[in-house]
């Protein structure tokens, strides 16, 4: 058992408050959510104490001036650390990335994604697929750390447990990493093959956790938080560092409150109500309408209302009325009756998200042929979620 109190994390130069990090899911975790879950925080425990990673953009898209991919990278005045996380591929276009993050102050942390496990990821070779190929893998975490080189800019590697049962990564990988410079790694306990099926296997964090034992090196794990008593039970059971908190979040940027307090021994926040809901959905429209405009502020909403109202009493008239906003005025004629609402929510805990089934792993033609060929795939630069 660990204390009750657990310790900040620290991470390079970096020290936090509380164990916690959101992980980058693509088409979530923009400004706008990230804002909403550090209010959130702040609001209810009177201090930002964890860390808030960026939506994941492709190094390649960065280094060649994309505009989209630049308009992703945006943070809040106030936010602090700044922390970005790269999709790559390719050593070259690391380092390129990762200097350009220097040199234009574009973040204080890089998180280097090799997580991603949907076959139009893996069938290029990135993503899971890419550790399988240790130098290559290596040269990548290398480019970054020397791109970071005399700065306090911390490069730290997210993976999975390997591509499938038979081809386990996460020891090498972890190794590696940290060999080459990582200043922090964490784990999602599930290969590519499992997709975000069944249960994460958190004895691989464990095994993980000890392996690096001898490095000092913060070991994050990451799968199947979905309450603050999660995270404290992985911790306990695996003697992790800290934990990252993907899809556990959806519908409710309240939780990393949750999660401060639970890890750092205070009373947790009471459940929000349902008006207070309607409160929170008003002001992550307005923060989406700030940062993308009002059309696609509001369609990008859409998809997080059955994520909030999970669990409390909404009828499905006003679900599917909420669920098709065009604007802010459209917003408050439907969320109006619910702003008076004390009702707390029923069985709101439990998976969010994507699940899925588990499947076969596709790959690029002879990549499990030899693990140390060091070759970048060719145009696997795609951007999808790490999660």
């Amino acid at each position: 058992m660990t204390d009750a109190t657990a310790p900040a994390l620290t991470i390079g130069p970096l020290s936090l408050g509380s164990p916690v990090v959101l992980a980058p899911m693509a088409g979530v975790t923009n400004v706008a959510f990230r804002t909403l879950c550090r209010e959130q925080e702040r609001s209810k425990m009177g201090s930002v104490a964890g860390l808030y990673v960026c939506e994941m953009v492709t190094a390649r898209a960065l280094v060649e001036g994309n505009e989209k991919t630049l308009h992703m990278t945006t943070f809040a005045p106030d936010e602090d650390p700044r922390s970005l996380q790269l999709f790559t591929t390719d050593p070259e276009y690391t380092y390129r990335a990762a200097r350009m993050v220097v040199d234009n102050d574009m973040a204080d942390h890089i998180d280097l994604n090799f997580g991603c496990p949907v076959p139009k990821v893996t069938r290029r070779g990135g993503g899971a697929a890419l550790p399988y190929k240790r130098r290559l893998f290596g040269n990548i975490v290398s480019a970054a750390v020397r791109a970071t080189e005399e700065t306090d800019i911390p490069v730290t590697v997210k993976f999975r447990v390997g591509i499938d049962a038979e081809h386990l990564t996460h020891l090498d990988a972890g190794r590696i990493a940290v060999d080459s410079g990582a200043r922090a790694v964490a784990l999602h306990g599930r290969t590519a093959a499992e997709r975000y099926s069944g249960q994460a296997d958190w004895s691989r964090i464990a095994e993980l956790k000890e392996h690096l034992a001898d490095t000092g090196v913060p070991v994050l794990g990451n799968g199947d938080i979905f309450a603050a008593s999660d995270a404290r039970r992985m911790m306990d059971e695996t003697g992790c560092d800290g934990v990252v908190i993907g899809r556990g979040c959806l519908g409710r940027p309240w939780l990393f409150a949750e999660l401060s307090a639970e890890l750092n021994g205070r009373p947790l926040p009471p459940q929000p109500t349902l008006g207070e809901v309607a409160g929170i959905i008003r002001r992550h429209a307005e923060l989406l309408v700030e940062h993308d405009g009002e059309d696609k502020g509001c369609r990008d909403l859409r998809k997080h209302m059955g994520w909030y109202f999970r669990g409390y009493p909404v009828g499905g008239d006003v679900r599917r009325a909420l669920a098709g906003v065009a604007s802010l005025a459209e917003l408050d004629e439907h969320l109006a009756p619910l702003r008076d609402s004390d009702a707390l929510p029923d069985d709101a805990d439990g998976p969010r998200g994507r699940q899925g089934s588990p499947g076969r792993v596709i790959l690029p033609e002879g990549w499990l042929d030899d693990p140390e060929d060091e070759t970048a795939p060719v145009d696997a630069d795609v951007e999808n979620s790490g999660g």
